[in-house]
C-alpha cells in the first residue's frame, strides 16, 4: 500500500513512518519544512515540502497514495489558548484541504484516512475510564479544533468519500530511532530536562495525584498500521492509551530511571480532573492492538535515552 504520511518528521510521524516501512508499506511524507532543510534519514520514497493549508502542496502529496496518516497539526494546549485561531486553520482547515484533495482525485476508491486526533476532545468527563461514545466537551482551542476535524472526516466517511479512522490518543511518551518528545511542557518531557539538568526544578499543581494516561509513541505507530485495515466503515473512532500514573509516581520513576533527582515545587492545587483514563475495550477487541513498550518504566528509559544528550 502507497501511504501519505502528513507530519512524517514529528515526534510520532517519525515512529509511524518506520512502522509502516516495516509492515511493507511504500511511504510518501509530507513536511511543513522548508525544501533544503536537512531532514532525518527515514525509509520514505518520496518527500513533498509544503504546509497542509496548501492545496498544491497537498495535491502532489495524495497523487497515487492509497492511504493517508493523518499526523500534521498544532498539539500544545498552553499555547492554542493564545492562538486560538491558528490551531483552527491548521488543525480545521489543514484537514478540510487534505480531504478535499483526495475528494478531488476519482482514481483513488474510498483512500483510508487515519486521523491522529486526541483524548482532549472529551474534555474532563464524570464517566471513567472514558469510552470512545462519551459526548465531546473540550475544555481548550486545541481539543475544540481537533473534535471539529475530527467531525469534518466522521461527515466525509459518512458521504462515502473516503473510509475513516481516528485514533484518539492520551499522552505520548517513550522515543523510537533517537527521536524523543520536546514539549517540555508536558510532564515526562520536563521531568527528564530536570534530570538532566536543564532547569532546577519541575513545578507541580497540588500534592501529584492527579492520574493521566500514557502510551509509548511505538505502540501508537503499532495502531496506525492496524488501522489501515480496520474492518469498520465508513467511520470509526479508537482510544489508544495504556498506563495510567499520577504525576507523583511519575516523578519518583524518573529519578529511579535516571539515578538522577527530580526536586519539586509543589503549586497550588487547580481545578483538574483527577483521573483521565482510556477505555481500551474497543481497540484491542477489533484491532486486536495491545500496548507492548508502554510500561512506566519503558515510557521513560527511552525517554531518557533521548533527553539525557540532548541540547535544547
Amino acid at each position: 500500500m502507497r501511504v501519505l504520511v502528513t507530519g512524517a518528521y514529528g515526534f510520532v510521524g517519525n515512529a509511524v513512518v518506520r512502522r509502516l516501512a516495516e509492515a511493507g508499506h511504500e511511504v510518501v511524507a509530507l513536511t511543513h519544512r522548508p525544501p533544503g532543510t536537512p531532514l532525518p534519514t527515514l525509509p520514505v520514497a518520496k518527500v513533498v515540502h509544503g504546509d497542509i493549508r496548501d492545496g498544491a502542496a497537498v495535491a502532489t502529496a495524495t497523487a497515487g497514495v492509497d492511504a493517508v496518516c493523518h499526523l500534521a497539526a498544532l498539539t500544545r494546549v498552553r499555547e492554542s489558548f493564545e492562538m486560538p485561531d491558528e490551531y483552527h486553520d491548521v488543525n480545521v482547515n489543514g484537514t478540510a484541504s487534505l480531504l478535499d484533495a483526495l475528494a478531488d482525485r476519482a482514481a483513488v476508491d474510498r483512500p483510508v484516512v487515519v486521523f491522529g486526533s486526541t483524548a482532549a476532545i472529551y474534555g474532563a468527563p464524570e464517566q471513567q475510564p472514558i469510552g470512545e461514545d462519551v459526548t465531546p466537551a473540550p475544555g481548550n482551542p486545541y481539543g475544540m479544533s481537533k473534535l471539529a476535524a475530527d467531525q469534518l472526516l466522521q461527515r466525509r466517511g459518512e458521504s462515502g468519500a473516503i473510509r475513516a479512522v481516528s485514533l484518539r490518543c492520551f499522552n505520548i511518551s517513550g522515543s523510537v530511532g533517537g527521536v524523543g518528545d520536546g514539549d517540555e511542557s508536558r510532564i515526562i518531557p520536563k521531568a527528564l530536562a530536570v534530570a538532566a539538568g536543564r532547569y532546577p526544578h519541575l513545578e507541580m499543581n497540588g500534592d501529584g495525584s492527579a492520574i493521566r494516561d500514557f502510551v509509548h509513541v511505538d505502540d501508537l505507530a503499532r495502531a496506525y498500521v492496524l488501522a489501515l485495515n480496520a474492518p469498520v466503515s465508513p467511520y470509526r473512532a479508537y482510544n489508544v492509551g495504556a498506563t495510567p500514573a499520577s504525576m507523583a509516581e511519575i516523578v519518583n520513576a524518573v529519578e529511579r530511571v535516571t539515578n538522577q533527582p527530580v526536586p519539586v515545587v509543589h503549586r497550588p492545587p487547580q481545578p483538574e480532573p483527577p483521573r483521565l483514563v482510556a477505555d481500551l475495550s474497543r481497540i484491542t477487541t477489533e484491532l486486536a492492538w495491545k500496548p507492548e513498550r508502554s510500561g512506566l518504566h519503558d515510557l521513560i528509559r527511552d525517554g531518557w535515552s533521548v533527553a539525557s544528550r540532548a541540547d535544547r
